[in-house]
């Protein structure tokens, strides 16, 4: 089948009728006859019964109608980019990010970024870092935030931003001196909030007090950063996390430590290595390293 079949088949199984077809494809109904006729004729076989007038779909209709639904779907992504193009319609960054840093840095940045873009159009998305290295690769997204390198070929991973591992507790746990210094596995106390098998933060987290001969026992076990942070915000316990995710913690309510000896974690820019980056795009990256960067120099007084 031709391009032009498969799309006048598909609009008359959606509208069931030549002359609806027609309508949807603004052209002729004759037109819309001879295309199908032409279908059938390449296909060795029909596609409808006709019935007084009526067309009544076949078995192989459905099944072809099933198999032509996403080219469908892709044909009119097709006509709304070349309209877009055509009309020098306005730019789209599709991001991509895991939901820490969208929590945590990305509205300022998106804040800040839209002044000097106020007709760009964003789309905003989050995944975690496995599902980010096949948006990208796929085409699916322009650009993604992440804190781990993936290691892919096909993938750049740029460092933007950098802070230490952090260990964030309720407020009143250390002396005033006590905040000032570093924090070693030693010097845990009360209850440590975990964070899920395999994470890659959970695993350093893990490793690094093993190195200091302390196995951390974790009684709550959370699969985001953003809960382990309101779970301490709370007074339910210590959490050792990323230093954007502890940075934007309510003031007040947590202290903050960094971890000893230093563990510095990096926020990655991941790309395709094969597409680069628009004007808009490397300006909202821009935007996103200098707000991740004032974050970790901002304290809570």
């Amino acid at each position: 089948m031709r391009l032009r079949h498969i799309e006048v088949f598909h609009a008359i199984m959606q509208v069931g009728t030549i002359s609806g077809a027609a309508q949807v494809l603004h052209i002729s109904q004759p037109a819309v006859t001879k295309v199908l006729q032409h279908a059938e004729l390449q296909l060795g076989m029909p596609l409808f019964e006709r019935v007084r007038g009526k067309l009544y779909p076949k078995p192989e209709a459905h099944r072809l109608f099933a198999e032509t639904e996403k080219l469908n779907r892709d044909l009119q992504g097709i006509r709304r980019l070349a309209a877009s193009l055509k009309g020098r319609a306005m730019e789209t960054v599709r991001l991509v990010s895991t939901p820490t840093i969208a929590v945590s840095v990305l509205p300022t940045a998106l804040t800040h970024w839209r002044r000097d873009f106020p007709q760009t159009r964003c789309e905003l998305a989050t995944y975690h870092t496995s599902e980010i290295v096949n948006a990208l690769r796929l085409g699916e997204a322009d650009l993604a935030l992440s804190l781990q390198d993936p290691r892919h070929p096909g993938i750049v991973a740029e460092p933007i931003a950098q802070g230490l591992l952090t260990v964030l507790a309720p407020s009143g746990t250390w002396s005033e001196a006590e905040c000032a210094e570093p924090i070693t596995a030693n010097g845990l106390s009360g209850e440590l909030i975990g964070l899920a098998d395999r994470d890659p933060l959970g695993e350093m987290v893990v490793a690094a007090c093993e190195a200091q001969g302390v196995h951390p026992v974790f009684q709550t076990v959370v699969q985001t950063y953003q809960i382990a942070r309101a779970l301490v915000e709370a007074g339910a316990g210590t959490a050792i996390l990323d230093p954007f995710t502890a940075a934007s913690s309510v003031c007040g309510k947590v202290q903050r430590r960094t971890w000893a000896p230093e563990l510095p974690v990096h926020l990655y820019l991941l790309t395709a290595s094969h597409a680069p980056l628009s004007h808009g795009a490397r300006e909202l990256v821009n935007c996103i390293g200098a707000t991740a960067r004032a974050l970790l120099e901002k304290g809570c007084q």
